[in-house]
């Protein structure tokens, strides 16, 4: 019988083996490209958007699961889920949306303690239990991401892990061409300092800056390797360009964070999928992009259980982070109570006891119910679609 004895199996002009053969054993690794589940980075390719598709909000308040934060700033910059523009390469290659932040006017200029940024939070237990083994230096995440901006310059960014000892990983983009896509890549090692605790708070964070200011900036911050982390040496100091540009726009697709010193494709991942991914950190339980609901809309049961008394249930489709808050809208009879055949109208809702990360009970704000009995049905519904909201919130 023949054998074919080798080390690994590598294509024609590829920078990584397909298949790396245990020299020991026999064992092999496969170096699959399309594996399910790489991307620890949530609704990367902008997909989602339950909040809306534009907001001023310092916080979440566009695209799910990335949080556009400022301060010092004389205007308010907006962030906005956008669609990605036909013919461009991140277009070609699937992606469909995009996450825009629009510079507001910073008339003052750019102060020492002015900032602008993006951030992904993850969990500690993602990154724990991922298979990248951050604490050898020979073991790698790889980070990548399409960045547009419309002023020429490079911009900074850093991860920083939440848990022990806070430790700060600075790089920068690369100089970037007005409004063109470029694709960045950066390969990060583990270092036997970091802590990753195995639980559902908050681990690591990426952030990318539009801008930061001095007081936050020192020239002796070294690029592309851990440090512990000093708030006034977060980075490099950074250009301001594009801070003290009117208007100025910096557009993000395709984020991916993956185990391993090289980025592979994209995992494309259906819309489904990856508002299922959202739902653990929020739920709008109306609908899925912040727009009117429409009136009449059923969207809680329950009982009701004296005149004062009325309490509906309401199960979470998956398993939300941690117990959540409920976000309620608050306008004159934005929601109806239907019990039996008598409506209630009434402007808000609440959480009453029995609150977990699988369900909820809410309580309709009506004070003295009008009709029905001990046992009557009850059920909630939207009267003003144009105003009504309801979501639950276990965010990082």
């Amino acid at each position: 019988m023949s054998e074919i004895k080798v080390n690994s199996i590598k294509g024609v002009g590829a920078s990584a083996a397909a298949i790396t053969v245990n020299n020991t054993d026999g064992s092999c690794a496969v170096n699959n490209t399309q594996r399910q589940g790489k991307n620890l980075i949530i609704n990367g390719a902008m997909q989602v958007a339950q909040r809306g598709t534009a907001s001023t909000a310092n916080g979440y308040g566009s695209v799910d699961r990335f949080f556009v934060g400022n301060g010092g700033v004389d205007e308010n910059p907006t962030h906005a889920q956008v669609d990605v523009a036909s013919g461009t390469t991140p277009y070609t290659l699937g992606f469909r949306k995009a996450l825009k932040i629009t510079n507001g006017n910073q008339t003052s200029g750019a102060g020492a303690g002015d900032y602008m940024y993006m951030k992904h939070v993850f969990e500690a237990q993602d990154i724990a239990n991922s298979g990248w083994n951050y604490l050898s230096s020979s073991s790698f995440i790889t980070l990548s991401f399409y960045v547009k901006s419309s002023v020429a310059q490079s911009f900074k960014g850093y991860f920083i892990t939440q848990d022990g000892t806070a430790y700060l990983y600075p790089f920068e983009t690369g100089s970037l061409s007005a409004d063109t896509w470029t694709k960045v890549t950066k390969t990060i090692p583990g270092n036997s300092n970091l802590t990753f605790n195995n639980d559902n708070g908050a681990g690591l964070e990426l952030y990318v800056w539009s801008f930061l200011g001095t007081d936050f900036t020192a020239s002796s911050v070294t690029e592309d390797a851990w440090a512990t982390y000093s708030s006034s040496a977060r980075t490099k100091d950074a250009t301001s360009t594009w801070y003290t540009t009117n208007d100025a726009t910096l557009e993000f697709t395709g984020f991916q964070l993956e185990v391993g010193s090289v980025a592979t494709d994209f995992e494309n991942r259906s819309f489904t999928q990856e508002l299922a991914l959202c739902h653990r950190y929020y739920l709008n339980y109306l609908n899925t992009d912040g727009s009117n609901v429409g009136s009449n809309v059923p969207f809680a049961v329950g009982t009701w259980y004296n005149s004062g008394f009325l309490f509906c249930h309401v199960r979470f489709p998956v398993p939300m982070r941690a117990a959540p808050t409920l976000i309620s809208s608050n306008n004159t009879n934005d929601f109806y109570a239907l019990i039996g055949t008598t409506v209630d109208y009434y402007d808000s809702n609440t959480m009453s006891g029995g609150v977990t990360n699988m369900h909820a009970r809410i309580i309709p704000n009506i004070g003295t119910a009008a009709g029905g009995s001990s046992g009557s049905c009850v059920v909630l519904h939207t009267e003003d679609g144009s105003t009504a909201s309801l979501a639950f919130n276990a965010e990082l």
